[in-house]
């Protein structure tokens, strides 16, 4: 069974091939997945090591967690198995998804438009909290 351990702090200079060869010193490496940032094309500091077995992977953690390469301290800790994220991506568009029967009043969490009235919609600058006095906001809390 694969055990994968997560490495981070690495010195963006650090290549697979390195990263590959100190692993191999504690046992088996299956894969070294170093991933690039999608806009620079450049290493992102952090890498994916899968060993062979749980017991090379708890070598590696206790071997190399806090030891230094490229002048900077390795965190080597067990990786996480993450969700996967559902077809869109992660994020963009919408904000908070609004009951039907409430009212926009622009503004609100994921943008739109400012104003505190249904005729500013499309208007004014772009999201963050919607505007008005705390009053006006509990009032229509009670109200539904």
């Amino acid at each position: 069974m694969p055990a994968k351990v997560f490495v981070g702090n690495l010195n963006f200079n650090t290549t697979r091939d390195e990263l590959q060869s100190l692993m191999s010193q504690v046992g088996q490496v299956r894969d070294v997945f170093l991933p690039n940032d999608r806009e620079t094309g450049r290493p992102r500091g952090f890498a994916f090591v899968e060993f062979a077995s749980d017991e090379d992977a708890a070598k590696a953690i206790e071997k190399f967690n806090g030891f230094e390469i490229g002048g900077r301290a390795l965190r080597v800790n067990a990786a996480e198995d993450r969700p996967r994220r559902g077809p869109g991506g992660p994020g963009g568009g919408g904000g908070y998804s609004r009951p039907s029967f409430m009212p926009d009043f622009g503004g609100g969490e994921g943008g739109g438009g400012g104003g505190d009235y249904p005729s500013d919609r499309g208007f004014g600058g772009g999201g963050g909290k919607p505007k008005g006095s705390r009053r006006n906001i509990r009032g229509r809390k009670r109200s539904l």
